[in-house]
Parts: C-alpha cells; sequence; structure tokens
C-alpha cells in the first residue's frame, strides 16, 4: 500500500513501541506520556497489511489469493497468524486489566485511579 506511517516494531529487537511524545506543529507544545495504542497498530507492520487487504478484499481469502499471486493455503496461513497475533493483544489487555483489578482488591489501588488505567488500555 501507498502508507508511509513509521513502523510500530523496534528496529533493534522488533518489539512493539508505544507513543510517548505527541507535538503540537502550530504552536511546539509536546505532551510525553505513555498514551494508550490501538491493538491492530501494535501488530507487526506485515499483519496490518494483511488486514487492509483482507478488508479491501471483502474477507474473500480466494480473492487475496488472485490479487496477490499466492495460493489460497499460503494466504489462509497468513490468517491464521494474524489471528493468533491479535489474540495475543487482546489477552495482553486481559492480563493487564487483570493486575489492576487485583492492586484494588489488595488495598494497592485506588478504584478512581484503576478505572482511569483501565480506560487507558
Amino acid at each position: 500500500m501507498g502508507d508511509k506511517s513509521p513502523s510500530t516494531e523496534c528496529p533493534y529487537c522488533q518489539q512493539a513501541m508505544t507513543v510517548s511524545r505527541m507535538t503540537c506543529h502550530t504552536c511546539g507544545i509536546a505532551v510525553e506520556a505513555a498514551f494508550p495504542t490501538a491493538r491492530l497498530a501494535n501488530l507487526p507492520t506485515e499483519h496490518q497489511r494483511f488486514i487492509e487487504i483482507f478488508v479491501l478484499a471483502s474477507g474473500s481469502l480466494k480473492e487475496m489469493a488472485e490479487k496477490t499471486g499466492v495460493s489460497y493455503p499460503t494466504v489462509r496461513s497468513r490468517l491464521d497468524k494474524v489471528i493468533a497475533a491479535l489474540r495475543n493483544e487482546i489477552g495482553k489487555d486481559q492480563q493487564a486489566k487483570g493486575s489492576i483489578l487485583d492492586a484494588v482488591n489488595e488495598g494497592k489501588l485506588s478504584v478512581e485511579a484503576a478505572a482511569k488505567l483501565i480506560k487507558g488500555i
């Protein structure tokens, strides 16, 4: 695709990077924080591209195979890899929410602070 957005993968270890700084290009004000990212943005770039093609092909693996010139089993295998990666991302969110709730139960975190953290996930 013609997308020129930067990769969300670390060029050194290939793990997901997070957004930590936003800057206004008009006035130059910058804010640094641990900004939440969408689950799809945390997937490797190749998986994101696959999802784009999948959607543009109306979810037809047969059409994807024809347009990309690869076999149907190869497209199906790639879809299975994307599904596994997305399930892994969803699992990370669930683990984070569980850890936050555990901290509330143990009295280490207030309900209000936990709500803010969970909204950011």
